[in-house]
């Protein structure tokens, strides 16, 4: 159930209520489809499925809380430098189920450390660019993430079941 964010809240909560908004329509997006309709691919040559997103979705909230904010030496999911992919690419044998359960404690994770962190506070480990980013930038790049694929999210739904709406 989604919580719509507060008219006048103060920055932290306004910023940390749209991204619980914008995670809440993810899973809103996968209520009630089987495991098939959740590997569901676009179209050709696209690999983009809804269980993608969420497995792309807990990589990109571990990525940028976990170990880049929070600077803890952890390997990503569902992925590797191999392939860089496997997020979308590698369905075939993921356990829906347990998905959603990672990606879940992925966000439980990101919370408590973002509910701990001063917005100001600067990365412990640098982005590819050696870049070190506020905890008020990875905020708002995790609203500009969950929206533009929450977009993707729509349309991979009324593909698979004709369901549209917010």
């Amino acid at each position: 159930m989604r919580i719509d964010p507060p008219l006048a809240g103060d920055e932290r909560d306004t910023l940390t209520a749209f991204l619980d908004y914008h995670r809440d329509t993810l899973a809103m997006k996968c209520e009630g489809l089987t495991d098939e309709q959740l590997r569901a691919r676009a179209v050709e040559p696209s690999s983009l499925s809804l269980l993608g997103l969420v497995r792309h979705l807990a990589d990109v909230e571990r990525a940028w809380f976990r170990i880049r904010l929070n600077g803890e030496d952890l390997p990503p999911i569902f992925f590797t430098d191999a392939a860089p992919d496997d997020d979308f690419d590698d369905l075939g044998s993921a356990p829906v189920a347990e998905v959603f359960a990672t990606w879940r404690a992925e966000i439980e994770a990101a919370r408590r450390i973002s509910a701990e962190t001063p917005l100001d506070t600067l990365m412990k480990k640098p982005n590819r660019a050696g870049e070190h980013m506020s905890h008020r930038w990875i905020l708002a790049h995790m609203l500009e993430e969950y929206a533009r694929h929450n977009g993707h999210a729509d349309f991979l739904r009324e593909r698979v079941d004709g369901v549209t709406g917010e």
